[in-house]
């Protein structure tokens, strides 16, 4: 068509025809007709060309056909198909060609959606399944810029229609679907820009059809198979529900959008239910687990890519149902149970607290949810927990306890509200305290070592000093109870502490620290610095924490550049008495008074 010539539709809408009377109808029903008496005919050519006829004229711009006349082309279409003498073999032949275009025009409107899914359910009910899948998967992946998600909601009911009436080789066929389906619902929602909400609802309400056609497969089943077809609803389940949380917008005031995404969360854990997954395993992870594990022997790792948010959308299934009524009802007393269960076992306590990462870490779940799962983390680490851990030696958790660590601190660091930053450092000084004191500080090394921000390392330094005061105390408890304990040897942590000071103070990439930015970090190593050197003056039992070798380096590489350094920019400052200068000293005078303090302490060991 030329770009000033305008379409047949458009014509139709310009001379104000009716639909019925419009020449677009009469080239359709030209066109339909024409497809019939080819394959009446057997010229095979002919027909091909007349389906492709057909789906050209259903195929307008979106600016060209008004509503009525789309409604009226899709009831044409779906009267011709009805007709008891129409040929399978056209019928084979439009289904080929109509899938797109039917639903493009269905997109449009109400009355137009219902015809558009009579249409494709005619197809999956006469034409084989496993090709109208793939004709359907095919359709999925085409984009479509206006009302893309009824376009993909009228497909995806065909796909669950379809899928019903597969009759063998069920999972060879729902491997080939599933991954169309969650590929097309991530790029549905990375373009999502939250105007349309309730329309992306609807496309999950029909993913989840497929998760029902899914499961009526699976009541047909029996032993391996079934277990294997249940395991993989699980999983689209989970990857759903996690994909569901991007229109949870913290700052959206839509509580509809909240109750209905919460309603939709409730069909889809009901699907694990169904497959054998409980909440104590989602709580821990090990449902997943065991569930991709078990998967993963049979299946490719492109089919388990499509299930990459699974560990997401269990942690999400839990936050949830601590947050949400309805769910909450329909978990009952085993959620209940599970919860006592993993808080009276310490290895699982662990399993559960590591499963909160998924969710703290992401920015695609609403700062909503992320303070829900800080409430649940909170009542789920207690004083009890850190007695329980130090029994166990072996703690392989380390690494996982990392990456839970850096998720919480990444809310303490960017949490919109004040009351939400509070609780993630509550959090974070929980589960630290609850790490095994053999390797409390190597965590908190780690931490510090990796942290950008000089106001979160001021407070892991801190937490540092909290915890050699605390070991401290233990130790000096230990020895005045067993006289035989070896009081001059040095404590473990002295080694790390001091390194993590000298970090701070003598930064590796030389000379002293930038005050002007990291004067909260410097003034806590200098409080933790201070801290070591009293316990170092206090007894025997530290003698050996500072040899002589390690006081002058102190005094000489560390305290001494670092007050020339203060005396050298109070000078400065005070030259230039604005309200910035006056700022600065007000920062730099607790710096300096710890400073000569340590040095105080230093010259007395001397």
């Amino acid at each position: 068509m030329a770009r000033d010539e305008p379409s047949a539709a458009a014509v139709d809408v310009a001379d104000g025809d009716s639909p019925s009377s419009s020449p677009t109808l009469t080239r359709l029903r030209e066109a339909l007709a024409a497809l019939s008496e080819a394959f009446e005919s057997g010229d095979t050519a002919s027909s091909d060309a007349a389906a492709a006829a057909v789906a050209e004229i259903l195929s307008p711009s979106d600016a060209d056909a008004s509503a009525a006349l789309s409604e009226q082309m899709l009831r044409e279409v779906h009267a011709f198909l009805s007709r008891p003498s129409s040929n399978q073999m056209a019928i084979d032949a439009l289904s080929l060609e109509l899938p797109k275009p039917v639903a493009k025009l269905g997109a449009r409107m109400g009355n137009c959606r219902d015809i558009a899914r009579a249409i494709i359910e005619f197809f999956a009910s006469n034409c084989s399944p496993r090709d109208m899948l793939c004709i359907l998967c095919e359709a999925l992946d085409t984009p479509v810029a206006f009302n893309g998600s009824a376009y993909l909601v009228i497909l995806l009911d065909g796909l669950a229609s379809t899928l019903t009436l597969i009759q063998r080789r069920h999972i060879e066929q729902v491997k080939v679907v599933l991954p169309a389906i969650l590929r097309v619902m991530h790029a549905n929602l990375s373009e999502y820009d939250g105007e349309h909400r309730m329309s992306t609802v609807d496309l999950f309400s029909a993913a989840l059809r497929i998760g029902n056609a899914i499961q009526e497969m699976c009541k047909t089943m029996v032993n391996h198979r079934k277990e294997e077809l249940c395991s993989i609803l699980g999983l689209y389940a989970l990857q759903n529900i996690a994909l569901l949380q991007a229109l949870v917008s913290s700052e959206s005031k839509h509580q509809n959008i909240l109750s209905t995404c919460g309603s939709v969360v409730l069909q889809y854990s009901k699907f694990l239910m169904f497959c054998g997954f409980t909440y104590l395993g989602l709580l821990t992870g090990n449902d997943v687990t065991s569930t991709t594990t078990k998967l993963s022997k049979e299946e490719d790792d492109n089919f388990l890519d499509c299930f990459s948010s699974a560990m997401d959308g269990a942690s999400l299934v839990v936050v949830w149902t601590s947050m949400h009524d309805d769910m909450s009802k329909y978990a009952g007393a085993e959620f209940e149970s599970a919860l006592k269960e993993v808080q009276d076992n310490c290895i699982r306590k662990w399993e559960a607290i590591n499963m909160f990462r998924y969710v703290l870490s992401s920015v695609n779940y609403s700062w909503a949810i992320k303070s829900h799962s800080l409430d649940l983390l909170l009542t789920l680490v207690d004083d009890k927990c850190s007695e329980e851990t130090n029994d166990h030696v072996d703690f392989p958790y380390s690494t996982q306890i990392f990456a839970t660590l850096k998720a919480i601190e990444r809310v303490m660091i960017a949490a919109p509200d004040t009351l939400m930053r509070k609780k993630a450092f509550s959090a974070l000084k929980r589960v630290i305290s609850a790490v095994p004191s053999t390797q409390r500080f190597d965590i908190l090394q780690a931490l510090i070592e990796n942290s950008m921000f000089p106001s979160l390392t001021a407070i892991l330094l801190d937490l540092v000093k909290n915890e050699v005061s605390r070991e401290s105390r233990r130790a000096d408890q230990v020895n005045g109870s067993d006289r035989s304990q070896d009081a001059g040897e040095s404590p473990p942590w002295a080694s790390q502490v001091l390194e993590l000071v000298e970090l701070i103070l003598r930064p590796p990439e030389g000379g002293p620290p930038c005050l002007r930015d990291h004067s909260e970090e410097v003034l806590s190593a200098l409080n933790l610095l201070r801290l070591i050197l009293i316990i170092d003056s206090r007894g025997s039992r530290s003698a050996k924490m500072l040899r002589d070798e390690k006081i002058r380096a102190v005094y000489s590489e560390w305290l001494i550049p670092l007050r020339l350094i203060i005396t050298g920019i109070q000078s400065e400052l005070e030259k230039g008495g604005g309200e910035d200068e006056n700022q600065m000293l007000c920062l730099l005078n607790p710096v300096q008074f710890v400073l000569h303090r340590c040095i105080e302490l230093v010259e007395e060991k001397k």
